[in-house]
């Protein structure tokens, strides 16, 4: 079973990165001549700031979360994909999508062939100390105890995700059936809770999840869920299984528009001669996709 993201995953990020990287573009250098991953919030030396690291720790995520993906992809027998490049509905080479569940093995992929797009939104969560004498990781803390904030919590990085997703949705109609979802390593602020709600119940975003159950130490505040679940903190590989397969096997449209109550009328009323539930809907999406010509 996939482990989640946890302190063993983050630790291996640095291991990893540090084969190649120095230490000081993964972590800052205190007065003392500590590496810290983050400035500690009692610290009041001189700062700077670390942008070194981003590009590292999105590399890294993206691909642990395509291979998160990669056994729900091929239990319906898709391809779980990271960097798809999709131009007709937005997802250009300088804005490819993290990670996307195909029907196909290409990178470069048709908007038909896409079954699901993932966005990853994730950090570093706790503080860690290097010690490169002996080239030892030390967790010293969670989010709580350094400054500043990690993945979800940033609103920044709320910002740039609802960007990404609503660009892709509206960019064209072959975008109306892909379900895109967020995935972070760390909660939300309460201040997002009725925006991510309001998104989910819209049909825009279908969600932002967390896949760290326990990002404090000593699990205190973390939400599970907001009222609409469009933030939910998954606890185990089974809960994200279901709910990415709620969202593959059936069938949804995306649909958007601002009509005068007299055509929006017009619209039910010629949707409701349609004989089935399916004809009605399809007669009424027609209809609503013609009027914003």
């Amino acid at each position: 079973m996939f482990e989640f993201w946890n302190q063993n995953q983050e630790k291996d990020f640095f291991i990893k990165s540090l084969e190649f990287a120095t230490p000081e573009q993964l972590f800052y250098v205190t007065k003392d001549r500590k590496y810290l991953a983050y400035w500690p919030k009692k610290y009041n030396g001189a700062k700077t700031t670390l942008q070194s690291r981003n590009s590292l720790i999105g590399s890294y995520t993206e691909k642990w979360v395509t291979d998160l993906f990669s056994e729900i992809a091929e239990t319906i027998g898709g391809y779980s994909i990271q960097g798809v490049i999709s131009e007709e509905i937005g997802l250009t080479n300088q804005s490819s999508a993290d990670v996307a569940i195909c029907k196909t093995k290409e990178v470069i992929q048709k908007p038909q062939n896409i079954l699901m797009i993932i966005e990853v939104k994730m950090s570093v969560v706790w503080n860690w100390e290097f010690i490169p004498k002996n080239k030892e990781l030390i967790c010293i803390g969670d989010y709580k105890t350094h400054q500043g904030n990690p993945g979800l919590l940033r609103s920044d990085t709320m910002l740039k995700a609802i960007g990404k997703c609503i660009n892709i949705r509206v960019s064209n109609l072959s975008a109306s059936k892909i379900p895109i979802i967020v995935i972070g390593n760390a909660p939300i602020t309460e201040s997002y809770y009725e925006k991510v709600d309001r998104l989910k119940r819209n049909g825009i975003i279908q969600g932002f999840g967390s896949v760290n159950p326990k990002p404090l130490n000593n699990n205190g505040e973390n939400i599970k869920s907001t009222p609409y679940k469009g933030f939910y903190r998954f606890d185990s590989y089974e809960e994200l299984q279901n709910n990415a397969f709620n969202l593959l096997k059936e069938k949804r449209e995306f649909f958007s528009s601002m009509q005068t109550k007299k055509r929006l009328g017009e619209i039910v009323e010629i949707a409701n001669r349609e004989n089935t539930y399916e004809a009605k809907a399809q007669k009424f999406l027609e209809l609503i996709h013609q009027s914003k010509k």
